[in-house]
């Protein structure tokens, strides 16, 4: 059988899949589709110090080849994660990737501190969520914030650290090397692309935060280019994210230099889709005699 393990900052993944942030709660939902350790790893829900109710509704809007969302963060915050939700996650047999969000550098921080003294394999911190009006994209646009935020969190953080890049700049690779300068263990990105969608009838846009993230098949061009600019960019692994739905689309990603991809949207139009990810990259390999997966990354012919 073909290898299917990958290794990220010293943390070993029993395959490239990982379950994206938002998308996947915090599994307990997907295990009654699947035994979800067959998934290299979770990436959860993002966690924030306080509860978040998130924005106002609608917040979900259909698009053609994606979503829009601008569910704001809504999460039950980092205390209740870890009485109620993370004793669970533990006795997973996949890597467990907590993913943080807040309104200043203080909370990242924060919250870093506090989740490395957990079982939690590894931190994921987002500066790149595109429909909140405090923090979260503000970190990741420049490459002096990025870089900034990274070496701060870094100094408190004592699990290897995933910085999630936003794709709404136009500093992409020079954000990813501020990062790698800041201290970033990994990468991932992208995260959603900033977006709208309006009502003809009532002349008013369909989310009520106006505005949203889209996600999807539809943003995956644009995910693979800026996974190759980051990856030509930086040493440190790279995560792929956007509009993965199939085997060949994680090959696409790790030909770019994706050392792993999270698996985001395609999760809710078909609760099995990471399953079947799995299974269908594994037959790929053998089908086309690859002894290794890793021999894909950055294999791209250029």
């Amino acid at each position: 059988m073909s290898n299917l393990k990958v290794e990220i900052c010293g943390v070993e993944f029993k395959n490239p899949i990982i379950a994206a942030s938002g998308t996947f709660g915090f599994s307990k939902e997907y295990s009654k589709f699947y035994d979800v350790s067959i998934l290299g790893g979770i990436s959860t829900k993002a966690l924030t110090l306080e509860k978040r109710e998130g924005n106002f509704s609608p917040r979900i809007a259909e698009t053609p080849s994606g979503i829009l969302n601008a569910v704001g963060l809504q999460n039950p915050g980092v205390e209740y994660f870890l009485e109620n939700e993370l004793l669970y996650l533990e006795q997973l047999d996949t890597v467990v990737i907590a993913n943080i969000a807040g309104k200043s550098e203080a909370d990242y921080c924060k919250l870093a501190a506090k989740l490395s003294e957990t079982c939690i394999d590894m931190i994921e911190l987002n500066i790149s969520c595109p429909n909140v009006r405090q923090g979260g994209m503000a970190f990741g646009v420049m490459p002096e914030s990025v870089f900034k935020i990274t070496k701060a969190v870094k100094e408190v953080c004592g699990k290897p650290l995933i910085v999630k890049l936003t794709p709404n700049t136009a500093f992409i690779a020079e954000n990813a090397k501020a990062a790698e300068e800041g201290g970033a263990d990994a990468l991932s990105l992208i995260n959603t692309i900033t977006a709208m969608s309006v009502d003809i009838k009532t002349r008013e846009p369909v989310l009520a935060n106006k505005v949203g993230g889209l996600s999807g098949p539809c943003i995956k061009p644009i995910a693979l280019k800026m996974v190759y600019d980051a990856y030509k960019a930086v040493k440190i692994p790279v995560i792929g994210i956007g509009g993965i739905r199939t085997a060949s689309d994680v090959i696409e990603f790790m030909l770019c230099g994706a050392r792993a991809v999270q698996v985001g949207t395609a999760n809710i139009t078909n609760p099995l889709a990471c399953k079947e990810i799995v299974e269908s990259l594994e037959r790929y390999l053998t089908e086309n005699n690859i002894d290794d997966v890793n021999s894909l990354v950055g294999a791209l012919k250029v």
